[in-house]
């Protein structure tokens, strides 16, 4: 039975989604390994792995719980424990063993280096012996401690009947060491502790570095978190205030945040008007007029007046959070890339320690000796670790991700790079995409100062988005509401209230007209208000830029016709007004059955069914959460230059990998037949393995420069 086969056997109802941290998945056998054999399980209808983070999230029912989750990991041949309680807390413990460890080799590689050299240099008799013997004093102990992340892999992954990189490696180092103990002991002119301790240096350097690059893809999340609020002052039942924990908030305590707080919570102002910096979570810089009524995310900094906040959602459930989730679940992809190294890795050790062994049986048949014999071999034991190999995709992934979370555009899923790269055509939605999706007032000048007090007064007790943008620009205005008693509000109708015995009302307007607007009634006067959903800012721009890179756009709205093709005209693009969201998936398909890979950009629920057809997507952090949810991308903030950043960025993301690819298996028919011909020593071996990696690492770090 097959992945897709195993989950259509399970209620969707009664599955459960936990996630394990697997520290042991080194390379994209290990991915392919965990997500095929994983669902075929008892109990586990399908396995996810986050390669950048080194977990595992799984889908299982009630017949398996975390335990024997675990134990199949382990038959698998990976240690894995539960994530901890805040699955979004960074975890660098792992960075912190291995540069300990790449520490202690360092130190030992420097002092038998110093050691060899003498020896290079001619030293013999008992002053070689003696360096030979401080060598090895220095050596076992380093080795036997540095060496701990390939050892205990590569038992594990034996105990279980399995094999994996790290045992090819662990085989080699360990030969290094005995051959040279051997030599040590009977006095040899040969001994290849600097070989074996340099590998391990290399190796965990290598690691290290990917590991560090891991966390610095996660950094931007934890500081995301960190900007959280660590509590609030709550208000109770008498009136009285009290400090709470962010933890320990609930949906429907009222929090007074003070001018200069942050947020702790999500929630709805009760009470008060200010203006908040939400910049951390819009990317916008300037302040934010709120008002009673309005949304705040926890996060926000309150700049100017103390306000009352009801609490809609705390810790986990917040905005930031779960944008932070949504970095921390991409996970690495099946795209073509992985899937070639998947094949790669999973050939990698039968046919290294094919390699190793044929080497030895061929020199000993040619008269060389066991001895020059098993040194040639443990050589192709180390000149083939496929490290190189392994990191071509996730280093790049992991360096691409991490460069457009810097720029506002969260990936979710590693292969969404490869589809950036690919599309030919991008298709925008109007509202919410090309334009802010924010209703503003075109002109308030008719209005006096009463009229605008009492306009915002009526406004800001609706939850209606016209009322939404007039409350905004009056408050941004520095208006004051006026007391307007006995508000109410009917749904398609509009707000009514009472000024000083004055009926005054915010409703639709009596009479048609061109585009969206309200009409505030004082005592039966009557005034329109026009509103505009203006286009995001660089709109213009980000078009332009596609073009440039022979991504032609055109727009594909539900709205009508008349008003997209104002927007058109202005956009100097093709446009389709009032489709249903059919209609816009029948438009995808059938520009994906033409040859063509769409990139769809869109936000509303309509936009969900064309977002999962496209060949790729992309929605604005405004959008729907069904958009959200079958978009590849999301970008946050009111630019739209994210968008021309993927493409960049995942068009230099596939140069690099295809780079990578191309070192890794030059490197290795280069390297293997010279180790075979006897013409490399395993210092030698280990220097040039080492280095092959730490190309591959540099070469992947170049995307920090992409998208300028």
């Amino acid at each position: 039975m097959n992945a897709h086969a195993a989950m259509a056997a399970f209620d969707p109802d009664t599955l459960q989604d936990h996630r394990f941290t697997v520290p042991g998945m080194r390379c994209a056998g290990c991915i392919s390994k965990i997500e095929r054999e994983l669902p075929l399980q008892n109990g586990i209808a399908g396995a996810r792995v986050n390669f950048s983070a080194k977990r595992v999230a799984v889908s299982h029912d009630a017949t398996i719980d975390e335990a024997g989750i675990v134990r199949v990991l382990e038959r698998l041949g990976f240690e894995a424990q539960p994530v901890a309680a805040n699955p979004l807390a960074q975890d660098d413990a792992e960075t912190r063993k291995l540069l300990l460890a790449v520490a202690v080799a360092g130190f030992g590689m420097m002092n038998i280096m110093l050691l060899s050299v003498s020896v290079w240099s001619g030293a013999g008799g008992v002053t070689r012996d003696l360096f030979h013997w401080l060598s090895a004093l220095i050596a076992i102990p380093v080795i036997a401690y540095a060496g701990r992340p390939f050892f205990s892999s590569a038992l594990m992954a034996l105990r279980y009947g399995r094999t994996n990189m790290d045992v090819p490696i662990s085989i080699g180092v360990l030969l290094a060491t005995g051959l040279s103990i051997h030599e040590t002991l009977t006095g040899g002119e040969h001994a290849y502790f600097d070989g074996a301790v340099m590998l391990l240096f290399f190796l965990l350097a290598g690691r290290a570095l990917d590991a560090a690059m891991r966390d610095k893809a996660r950094s931007g999340i934890a500081a995301l978190l960190s900007h959280m609020g660590r509590g609030a002052s709550v208000l109770s039942a008498d009136g009285t205030a009290r400090f709470v924990k962010s933890e320990d908030l609930e949906p429907g305590m009222i929090m007074i945040v003070a001018a200069g707080e942050t947020l702790a919570a999500d929630g709805r102002i009760v009470e008060g008007i200010t203006s908040i910096d939400n910049a951390m979570l819009t990317g916008e810089s300037q302040p934010e007029p709120v008002s009673i009524g309005m949304t705040v995310h926890a996060g926000a900094a309150n700049i100017s007046d103390p306000v009352r906040v009801e609490i809609t959602a705390v810790s986990g459930d917040t905005a930031i959070a779960e944008i932070a989730r949504l970095m921390d679940e991409a996970g690495q992809s099946r795209s073509r890339y992985v899937r070639i190294a998947d094949r790669a890795a999973r050939l990698y050790a039968p046919a290294v320690h094919s390699l190793a062994l044929l080497s030895f049986i061929g020199w000993m048949v040619a008269g060389a000796g066991w001895h020059q014999s098993l040194t040639i071999a443990i050589a192709v034991l180390i000149i083939t670790c496929p490290c190189a190999l392994g990191l071509a995709v996730p280093a790049a992934q992991v360096v691409a991700a991490n460069t457009l979370l810097k720029r506002g555009l969260l990936i979710k899923d590693g292969s969404a790079l490869e589809r950036l790269a690919e599309a030919d055509m991008a298709l925008f939605d109007k509202t919410g995409t090309l334009t802010v999706g924010k209703m503003r007032p075109v002109d308030l000048s008719g209005l006096d100062h009463t009229g605008r007090a009492i306009a915002l007064a009526l406004a800001q007790s609706s939850r209606h988005p016209l009322s939404k943008g007039l409350a905004a620009a009056l408050s941004a205005q520095g208006v004051v509401p006026l007391p307007v008693s006995q508000i109410t509000e009917t749904a398609g109708d509009g707000v009514v209230g009472d000024w000083q015995g004055v009926p005054v009302a915010l409703r639709r307007p009596t009479a048609g007209g061109d585009g969206p607007a309200s009409e505030l009634s004082i005592g039966g006067k009557l005034f329109t208000i026009h509103f505009t959903d203006a286009l995001r800012p660089d709109a213009a721009e980000t078009l332009a830029q596609l073009g440039a890179l022979g991504i032609p756009s055109q727009i594909i709205s539900g709205d009508r016709s008349q008003v997209v093709g104002a927007m058109a005209e202005t956009l100097n693009l093709m446009a389709t007004g009032e489709l249903s969201p059919q209609a816009k998936l029948a438009r995808l398909q059938s520009l994906k059955e033409a040859g063509h890979f769409p990139l769809m950009v869109g936000d509303g629920l309509n936009d969900g069914p064309a977002l999962a057809a496209a060949h790729v997507s992309i929605a604005p952090g405004t959008a729907s959460d069904v958009s959200q949810q079958a978009a590849d991308a999301v970008f946050v903030g009111d630019s739209l230059r994210p968008v021309g950043s993927a493409i960049i960025v995942a068009r230099a993301t596939m140069r690099i990998v295809r780079q990578n690819f191309a070192f890794a298996i030059g490197y290795n028919l280069f390297a293997v037949p010279i180790a075979m011909a006897g013409l490399v020593t395993p210092l030698i071996a280990a220097i040039a393995m080492s280095l092959s990696s730490l190309i591959v690492v540099a070469n992947s770090l170049r995307l920090f420069r992409a998208a300028g």
